[in-house]
């Protein structure tokens, strides 16, 4: 008998489907670090939602880590893919280094997705109007009303979501069902008339992909992962470009510079994503002024 195939038996290309300079982590950070809003005050608010297990809570656990200069666990994280482990609304926001004063972006993390149980795509909705008050515990049976003391009836601009990120494991990419995938199209079309751009965060690549598990370097060059990114891109319709393949740190103690740099580079193109909706909202109001 012959030996077993390889999963995924393709040679590399020489040439990467998507080009990123792995020296750029310093100028990434810098850059992040640096970031301030166009509006004085405003804050940009960044909201996760997705598959349960998917790798929200250790996103944000990736990014607090690699601003902090040390691995960080401030997001608790459950890698059960069948539970709802996040039940709560929760903003993280991340200090500077000084500890006196914070980032200009939050995240909020909230339950995943799933065919049957999971968050409400009614919550999700109220969330991105900044509805959803910090502390609410997502109920699959029942979602968040008028007159609920976690329902926010004065909403400000820092409350509204800026930038929607998706994010899917790799390796669960084909076993995505048609519900969960309406109810990502129909949070989309809610982000789409609330002109909020959208993104998603793939993780687990290093779980989908043996190559990339080898060299964190061959993820622009695996036709393997390219593929599935191709696929949910075509289901969802968030495009190619605003798709970014990320590991997250999960077993690590100790920081890595190539995963450092996949995180800062899907950090700053989602932090300019939040700036160029920040910069539209302004032309907006500034027209209807000078029409009034």
């Amino acid at each position: 008998m012959g030996g077993k195939k390889s999963k995924h038996p393709e040679p590399l290309p020489d040439k990467p489907w998507r080009e990123i300079n792995w020296n750029d982590k310093q100028r990434d950070l810098q850059y992040v670090k640096k970031y301030k809003p166009h509006i004085e005050d405003r804050q940009l608010r960044i909201l996760l939602h997705g598959l349960s297990g998917a790798g929200k809570s250790s996103f944000i656990n990736s990014v607090k880590s690699v601003l902090e200069g040390r691995i960080c666990a401030v997001a608790l994280v459950d890698n059960n893919f069948q539970n709802c482990f996040t039940k709560k609304y929760t903003t993280y926001k991340f200090e500077k280094r000084n500890r006196s004063t914070c980032y200009p972006f939050v995240f909020n993390d909230i339950m995943g997705l799933s065919k049957d149980k999971g968050v409400l795509v009614d919550d999700i909705k109220l969330a991105l109007m900044g509805r959803v008050r910090d502390g609410y515990r997502f109920n699959p049976e029942r979602n968040l009303s008028e007159g609920d003391q976690y329902y926010n009836t004065e909403v400000n601009p820092n409350d509204e979501v800026h930038v929607l990120v998706c994010v899917i494991p790799a390796d669960k990419v084909s076993l995505i069902n048609g519900e969960v995938t309406r109810k990502i199209l129909e949070i989309r079309k809610a982000a789409t008339e609330l002109d909020i751009p959208q993104v998603a965060v793939i993780t687990r690549i290093d779980q989908a992909c043996p190559e990339i598990k080898d060299d964190l370097k061959n993820v622009y060059k695996s036709v393997y992962l390219k593929e599935k990114l191709e696929q949910f891109s075509a289901d969802v319709g968030i495009p190619m470009n605003c798709i970014f393949p990320v590991k997250n740190y999960s077993k690590e103690i100790n920081l890595n510079d190539d995963v450092d740099s996949l995180i800062l580079n899907t950090l700053r193109h989602i932090i300019d994503f939040g700036d160029e909706f920040f910069n539209h909202k302004m032309s907006q109001s500034e027209g209807s002024y000078r029409y009034d």
